[in-house]
């Protein structure tokens, strides 16, 4: 027997609209708990890096990537954090419905620069091994592979669903 498919408006049999918004919620708040962790340790790790000796004699295109890297590294902090924050500011208020989609974008965000600060990890380490345009290159496939998994795939299930 095939398991009941969910709607594309994600709405259960017999699910009420705040039953909906609170299921929602909860799946956000999943979400949240997996990528806040490992971003809050990246961010850690990317600020330890500058205290480092041997980053102090590298050249200005490392110093550039790292500043940018260490910003979308806190912006990603700060956008996953935000929907704690904007719960606590509007506990009781009602507002479900607008913390959901309010919480959703924030999410996004923060998915955006955690993407931009792996690849600028990555590319921080990568240009201490290999030559720069390769260090360049490899991290361009990265970006290419989170956007295909992150974005394509889901806009692919999607076409495929409807």
């Amino acid at each position: 027997m095939e398991a009941p498919k969910e709607s594309l408006t994600y709405e259960r049999d017999g699910e009420t609209s705040g039953e909906r918004l609170d299921r929602h919620w909860s799946e956000l708040l999943q979400e949240l708990r997996l990528v806040q962790t490992g971003t809050q340790i990246l961010f850690a790790f990317l600020l330890g890096i500058a205290f480092q000796s041997q980053f102090h004699t590298t050249d200005e295109f490392t110093h550039g990537v790292y500043a940018c890297t260490l910003t979308a590294a806190a912006l990603a902090v700060v956008l996953f954090l935000a929907p704690v924050a904007f719960h606590r500011a509007l506990y009781r208020q009602g507002l479900r419905d607008r913390l959901v989609k309010i919480s959703d974008r924030l999410a996004r965000g923060g998915m955006t620069f955690l993407v931009l600060s792996i690849c600028g990890g990555l590319l921080i380490a990568l240009d201490v091994v290999l030559p720069r345009a390769a260090a360049v290159v490899v991290v361009i496939g990265v970006l290419l592979w989170f956007v295909a998994f992150w974005l394509v795939l889901p806009a692919y299930v999607r076409h495929k669903h409807r």
